[in-house]
C-alpha cells in the first residue's frame, strides 16, 4: 500500500502493513467478525472439550470504569474486550475466521492493554505507585491456525506474554510453546495426556519456554483502571509456516530460529486456513481482562 497515502490516514498511519491490507478492523464500526472459539461438535454441545466450553465471547467495551467513567479506546469510544470468568486458569479466546488467496508472509499488527479486576481495596504495604492488581494478571497469548491443504500439513504459531505467576510474583516475559496446541481431533484419538490440563494452547502448563529476549515489563500503571495501548506486530510465514518476528513496542524479537511444531494428523474441511485468534488467562480467582482497540491484517502477496 503506498507509504503517502497510510501517512494521510489517522488510523492507519500507526501501522506499518505489508502492500496489501486483508482487513482493518477498528472495533467504533462493530465486531468486524471476531467471535468466540467455540470447540468442534456435530450439533451436540456436549461433545465440546472441556476446556473449550466456556471460554466466553469477545464483546464492545468503552473501558468503564468505576472511578473515571468512561475511558475510551486510542482514537475512538470501543474496543474488543476479552473477559475471563474469576476461576484460575479460565480462557477467553477471540477468533477470525479467514482462508487465503496465496501463500507468503502475513503481519498482524494491534493496539492491546491487559487488566486485571481490582481484587481489594485495602492492600496492605500500598506506596502509592505499583498496582497491587497487576500480580493478578495472568497472561494473553496470539496464535494462528494455518492448514495448506486437504492433507495439511497445519501449524499454529503462538506467542503468550506472562506477566506473573500464580504465586503473584511478575514474570513480564514473552513465551512460546514446546508441545502442540491440541486439536478435538488429538483428544479424542486419545493422544492428549490424561491429566486435567489447565491451558489451551499446550499439553502441559508447563511447556512452554522463554523467547530469546523475551524479558519486557509492560505499562500497566498505577492504578488497574488506567489504561494504556500498546503496539503489537507479529510476522509469519505462510509458505515456510514460520514465526520470522514479533514486536512489542520498542521490543523487536526474531523468531526465525524458533522451531515450529507441525500437526501430523491430516485435518480435512480447513484447506487454505488463515484463522488468527487471542486469549487472555487468569492464573487466579479473579477477572482478567484484554482489550483490543483495532487489529489489522496485511500480505506482501
Amino acid at each position: 500500500m503506498d507509504d503517502q497515502r497510510i501517512a494521510s490516514d489517522v488510523r492507519l498511519s500507526k501501522y506499518n502493513p505489508l502492500p496489501r491490507i486483508l482487513y482493518f478492523d477498528d472495533f467504533d464500526e462493530g465486531m468486524n467478525g471476531w467471535c468466540e472459539l467455540v470447540g468442534n461438535h456435530t450439533g451436540n454441545l456436549d461433545q465440546i472439550r472441556p476446556i473449550a466450553k466456556d471460554f466466553r465471547p469477545p464483546q464492545l467495551s468503552s473501558c468503564t470504569f468505576f472511578d473515571i467513567g468512561t475511558h475510551g479506546s486510542v482514537d475512538g469510544t470501543y474496543s474488543l474486550k476479552l473477559a475471563t470468568r474469576p476461576l484460575q486458569n479460565h480462557s477467553a479466546v477471540a477468533i477470525k475466521r479467514m482462508t487465503y488467496a496465496a501463500r507468503g508472509r502475513v503481519q498482524f499488527e494491534a493496539y492491546i492493554s491487559f487488566k486485571a479486576e481490582i481484587a481489594s481495596a485495602n492492600a496492605s504495604g500500598w506506596d502509592g505507585n505499583a498496582a497491587p492488581s497487576e500480580r493478578h494478571f495472568g497472561d494473553f497469548t496470539f496464535s494462528n491456525d494455518i492448514c495448506v491443504g486437504e492433507s495439511g500439513p497445519r501449524w499454529h504459531g503462538v506467542v503468550r506474554y506472562r506477566n506473573a505467576d500464580p504465586d503473584g510474583n511478575l514474570v513480564q516475559r514473552w513465551v512460546r510453546p514446546t508441545s502442540l496446541e491440541p486439536t478435538t481431533k488429538m483428544e479424542r484419538m486419545g493422544l492428549v495426556p490424561a491429566h486435567p490440563r489447565q491451558d489451551f494452547f499446550s499439553f502441559r502448563p508447563e511447556d512452554w519456554a522463554e523467547l530469546p529476549g523475551g524479558r519486557q515489563p509492560l505499562c500497566f500503571n498505577e492504578t488497574a483502571s488506567k489504561v494504556n495501548w500498546h503496539y503489537i506486530r507479529w510476522l509469519f510465514d505462510t509458505e515456510s509456516l514460520r514465526s520470522l518476528e514479533f514486536q512489542c513496542n520498542d521490543l523487536l524479537m526474531d523468531l526465525s530460529d524458533v522451531p515450529s511444531l507441525i500437526h501430523d494428523e491430516k485435518y480435512y474441511g480447513i484447506a487454505n486456513l488463515l484463522n488468527v485468534y487471542f486469549a487472555v488467562r487468569t492464573h487466579v480467582n479473579v477477572r482478567n481482562f484484554l482489550y483490543v482497540d483495532s487489529a489489522l491484517l496485511s500480505v506482501d502477496w
